[in-house]
């Protein structure tokens, strides 16, 4: 599932984002949703979400 809606998203989620610095390799991070940062109910690039580890970048999948 991809990261491109909000309502989708919620905090405790394990997801895997892009990080700002790995944007032009694509290397994706994965963790637990904290934060929702995102306002929009969609984002074309994904919604940008803090993880429990404080990294912020944009989600790519939703692990279930």
């Amino acid at each position: 599932m991809n990261g491109t809606e909000r309502s989708a998203i919620k905090a405790g989620l394990s997801v895997d984002i892009v990080l700002k610095q790995d944007q032009r390799t694509g290397k994706l991070t994965r963790g637990v949703v904290k934060d929702i940062l995102t306002n929009s109910p969609k984002h074309p690039h994904g919604i940008k979400v803090r993880l429990n580890d404080g990294q912020v970048g944009r989600v790519k999948n939703i692990l279930t």
